[in-house]
């Protein structure tokens, strides 16, 4: 395991701008660009390859503890590494849900015992936990999560009084997911009664419905608004919810916005061949709606790009609509995803980089990652532009991707974590563990 790397002919792509040359990671570290390489160093020829900072994901459900069945933190976080992801955060709904101290301390020592990613963990919000969550460590945690809906683990936050008081309570990122419970139920309700057990998964969008997501972010944003709390809404998928969020620099924001990949993928034209394979909360709506999000990504009213990586099993996703969990494994895949929607014309390379490593770290003040600066963590991916024509291996334990079927013209070669070599052509090598995120707070 070497402790210096020279990755030749590159195109490092940082800070809005794509540099040709070698790039020097030593001791862990990156060292800088076209700079002699010292005696022993390993030479990794970029071959005209992009390398750019690796993505820093703002929201994960790797289903441990509690849920192992559907993934791992060592099996998810191998899977995240293998598509360019080499640090995440986690969210707070398993089993036990991290919404104690003790519960969120154990997830760290899972981590330090098991991931091959960097990561940080969100403190779960509960109906009757405000006074914890006034008292968690602000340098343990990435931010507050809040089901403002529907959600796994029995989560969901709907008392008001809990709502203003986290709002007005914490300095910490409010994190949202913004589904409002009864207009879900009732739409549910009504496919019931139209369907029976047999409702169409085309309905998904409909029964998680746009009123649905509006109801609950604009509330999100009028709290926000009105206690001066910094508000983070997660995996937005309306053009109607745009009008919620400003352009502009991300540092003169208080209230910012996230898009998932699958949602600036697929739309609601996918239902009929993917069916439950797309199925997830909130729902993936129609190309309208596809488009204003990517407008809005390009035109920074979108802040962040994320994956709300949630694996299934497969037999549990090959059950009818009410059955089948929602959520779609997404790690291995999702910067090559967004690499496809460049191949098409929609986002740069270099706004793909901000939206997924330098956004993320401005936003939750991630020490010295997400950048390729001198003496930052070498956390890198090199990237081509190869056709991979099938996803190949999975590497999420539930085995499956919505991708498959689906042609990608990009590739991932290479993974550092913390200057380490972890992945390289399909391969996996050895190498110490990922680290927790510090944050500069």
């Amino acid at each position: 395991m070497s402790n210096a790397y020279l990755i030749t002919n590159a195109r490092i792509v940082n800070e809005g701008t794509v540099t040709e040359g070698d790039l020097l990671v030593r001791d862990g570290h990156i060292a800088g660009i076209n700079l002699a390489a010292p005696e022993g160093a390993e030479i990794v020829d970029a071959a005209g390859a992009w390398l750019l900072p690796g993505m820093i994901d703002d929201q994960v459900h790797f289903r441990e503890p509690g849920l192992e069945h559907k993934g791992t933190i060592a099996t998810e976080s191998r899977a995240a590494i293998a598509g360019g992801i080499t640090s995440y955060m986690e969210m707070p709904n398993c089993n036990p849900l991290t919404v104690t101290h003790e519960a969120l301390r154990d997830k760290h020592a899972r981590a330090a015992d098991h991931s091959m990613a960097n990561y940080a963990f969100y403190f779960g919000a509960t109906n009757d936990n405000l006074e914890t969550i006034k008292t968690v460590d602000p340098h343990l945690t990435c931010g507050i999560k809040v089901f403002m809906g529907a959600s796994t683990g029995n989560m969901l936050v709907d008392n008001e009084a809990t709502l203003e008081g986290i709002f007005g309570g914490t300095e910490l990122i409010i994190a949202t997911h913004c589904e409002d419970t009864p207009t879900i139920l009732a739409n549910e309700a009504a496919a019931l009664a139209r369907y029976g057990e047999e409702i169409p998964f085309t309905e998904h969008p409909r029964i998680r419905s746009e009123e649905a997501c509006w109801k609950s972010s604009s509330l999100a944003v009028s709290l926000a608004k009105k206690h001066g709390a910094r508000l983070h809404v997660l995996h937005l998928t309306t053009a109607r919810e745009m009008a919620l969020f400003e352009t502009g620099d991300l540092a003169a924001k208080r209230i910012t916005a996230e898009a998932c990949v699958h949602h600036l993928f697929f739309n609601d034209s996918w239902y009929p061949e993917k069916q439950a394979l797309i199925k997830c909360n909130p729902a993936i709506k129609s190309e309208a709606d596809q488009l204003a999000l990517q407008q809005a990504v390009n035109e920074d009213r979108i802040d962040v790009i994320a994956t709300d990586h949630a694996p299934h099993l497969a037999e549990e996703k090959a059950r009818h609509y009410g059955k089948a969990p929602a959520g779609l494994p997404l790690v291995q895949h999702a910067l090559l995803a967004l690499f496809e929607l460049r191949h098409r014309g929609v986002f740069s390379i270099e706004k793909i980089v901000e939206k997924t490593a330098h956004a993320p770290a401005r936003l939750f003040a991630v020490k010295e990652r997400g950048f390729i600066r001198e003496g930052y963590h070498a956390d890198l991916v090199l990237i081509d532009d190869t056709l991979l024509e099938d996803p190949g291996e999975i590497y999420s334990k539930c085995g499956w991707s919505p991708f498959t079927g689906i042609d990608l013209h990009a590739r991932v070669r290479a993974t550092w974590v913390n200057g380490v070599l972890r992945y390289r052509e399909g391969r996996f090598l050895e190498g110490p563990n990922g680290q927790a995120l510090a944050f500069d707070r």
